[in-house]
């Protein structure tokens, strides 16, 4: 069985006690034979408008019984609140892949770009191109203009794919860093998506709440699924704060409501999540 879970500043601190370094030690319902493996993915953002938005996520001293979750900004930006979403592998879910991929790695933050790409190889061939979801674990946007930046794949096969991290218009995007998740396509009791308020809206009619029902189809369940779930675009304008997040409700063996909502004066044009759902 596949567990997920979340961690939130708000679980150690108030939204109003703002601090740029925040953890907490997570253990595990029980133990494991050996430290799992644990992707994550932000799904809560509440960051001030005056300074760049600069937020990271990360796990640190991963053990058998559990670990230490971060999330955390640096220089003069304000964090109000963040958040996110974790899956945790055990060592017997060999049939997974996943790992992290950062701008940085392609060219240095402070030499910014519009767009940048890399290859990702799996560490073993699937047999046929695996379904792959993509999330953002960080970022670094300038906050003189609106903040823009999205990750995707393109060229999945059963040897990699291809990981985009993008921003557009006027955006300066000086680092993000995206996280992934891979598994065979035709891994049962698994169902794995993206969704965006363009499901439902056009983007230059924004608006604070968004929400869409999914339906597993023909993916059998025998009890709720857990869910996994983190943005994998963001569009707001940055004449405010940035207040984003990313939720499920109405989870049964049928489907899920998601929902990606703002709140107060912020201007959400558009946002996309990835999410996975596994029992």
């Amino acid at each position: 069985m596949s567990s997920t879970g979340q961690f939130s500043t708000s679980d150690i601190r108030l939204w109003n006690n703002p601090q740029l370094q925040n953890s907490k030690a997570i253990t595990f319902p029980k133990a494991y034979v050996a430290p799992p493996r644990l992707p994550l993915g932000l799904n809560f953002l509440d960051i001030g408008k005056n300074a760049n938005v600069r937020i990271k996520s990360y796990t640190s001293d991963v053990s058998k019984t559990g670990f230490t979750a971060h999330v955390d900004a640096w220089a003069d930006t304000t964090l109000y609140t963040g958040g996110f979403s974790y899956l945790t592998l055990s060592p017997a879910h060999r049939e997974y892949e996943c790992g992290q991929f950062s701008t940085e790695e392609d060219h240095p933050w402070n030499n910014p770009k519009v767009e940048t790409s890399r290859r990702i190889n799996f560490s073993r061939s699937f047999v046929t191109p695996p379904k792959v979801i993509v999330f953002f674990t960080q970022l670094d946007l300038k906050n003189q203009t609106n903040w823009r930046a999205k990750t995707y794949t393109s060229e999945v096969d059963a040897n990699g794919f291809t990981i985009h991290i993008d921003s557009w218009a006027d955006t300066t995007l000086y680092s993000a860093t995206a996280g992934w998740i891979a598994y065979p396509e035709d891994r049962e009791h698994v169902f794995s998506g993206t969704a965006n308020t363009q499901d439902v809206r056009p983007w230059n009619e924004p608006q604070l709440l968004q929400h869409k029902e999914v339906n597993f189809g023909n993916v059998e369940f025998w009890k709720n699924p857990n869910m996994f779930m983190a943005f994998n675009s963001l569009d707001l304008d940055s004449k405010a704060n940035l207040r984003l997040k990313c939720y499920a409700d109405n989870v049964s063996t049928k489907g899920f409501t998601w929902h990606i909502d703002s709140w107060a004066d912020s201007v959400l044009y558009s946002a996309g999540i990835s999410y996975l759902c596994v029992v």
